[in-house]
């Protein structure tokens, strides 16, 4: 039950504005880019040196060397242009990124951010994530609201390595759109149109607050 990845994806979609340039993480972030109306001027960037990157291709339409940073085959834009990971990474930390979407293991009520390792576990390494919580104006996470075994993702506290503190303004997951409420919990702003307001509370560690106005998401 729940929102899917590609209606979470649709959902994250709508917070992106036109003129934005905008960073998309590995997993159901990269699924936005497929909800971006062709009316509106937004520019994709991949760390690996894309800027103007546009939807996944279609199969006849695969560039086995047309990639993004998670090594999927995506399409470029007219007016795209192809850059260093170098050049890339100092477009991310001198602030130039207006929103990252970025998945998570764990969120915390004061914006914390987990998302690159579990200790024990082999990791390839922390990927972007770091210089782009700290270095992009905007960060919205797209996750799992609860774990295979049903805890809560969405914690008064992180307990696993943090990726960035004090960093997200909003998390979108398969029950809702929650809002940081820097210290004092979360906002319930929507929740998923088969569930309700009381499931969201019940499945999250930290308090939720449900705002005024707020109901269930519509597609």
């Amino acid at each position: 039950m729940g929102l899917t990845r590609d209606q979470i994806a649709q959902r994250i979609s709508r917070e992106v504005k036109s003129g934005y340039c905008v960073n998309l993480g590995i997993g159901i972030p990269t699924l936005v880019a497929n909800f971006i109306p062709a009316s509106m001027h937004v520019m994709l960037q991949s760390e690996n040196g894309l800027l103007g990157m546009g939807p996944f291709p279609t199969e006849s339409a695969v560039d086995p060397d047309l990639i993004n940073a998670g090594k999927q085959t995506v399409t470029a834009l007219p007016g795209a242009s192809f850059f260093s990971s170098a050049d890339s990474f100092a477009m991310i930390r001198g602030g130039h990124i207006d929103l990252t979407v970025l998945g998570a293991m764990e969120v915390d009520m004061n914006g914390d951010i987990a998302s690159w390792m579990v200790p024990g576990k082999m990791v390839k390494g922390m990927g972007g994530a770091m210089d782009l919580v700290a270095g992009a104006r905007t960060v919205i996470v797209a996750m799992q609201h609860t774990s295979k075994d049903g805890a809560s993702k969405l914690l008064k506290k992180c307990t696993l390595p943090l990726t960035g503190k004090d960093c997200v303004t909003r998390i979108v997951t398969d029950m809702g759109v929650l809002e940081v409420d820097k210290g004092r919990g979360f906002k319930l702003l929507e929740w998923a149109p088969d569930l309700s307001a009381e499931a969201v509370i019940e499945a999250t560690e930290a308090p939720v607050t449900v705002v005024p106005g707020a109901g269930p998401m519509k597609f």
